[in-house]
């Protein structure tokens, strides 16, 4: 290795700039979710698990959000559906 860099042109972030409106960030999952995520995107024949993780995420959140009887309503019909009914 030389002794000397010559650093002055170098940039401090990412080689690769993200996505707008994306943050990094470190989360501790357990295995068990992790690989239940890998597992559907192998399934499904690719993609990206952290992807997945994202839209259910999201939807947890419009669920969430969704009034009580819009929530009764969407499981009874779930059920009769699942019922054959």
């Amino acid at each position: 290795m030389r002794k000397k860099y010559d650093c002055s042109k170098a940039r401090k972030g990412p080689v690769v700039p993200l996505a707008k409106g994306k943050t990094p960030i470190t989360i501790r999952l357990d295995d068990e979710v992790l690989n239940w995520f890998r597992e559907c995107v192998n399934q499904a024949g690719g993609g990206n698990y952290q992807s997945l993780m994202n839209a259910a995420l999201r939807e947890h959140i419009r669920r969430t959000d969704e009034p009580l009887e819009a929530t009764l309503c969407r499981v009874l019909r779930e059920e009769l559906r699942r019922k054959g009914r």
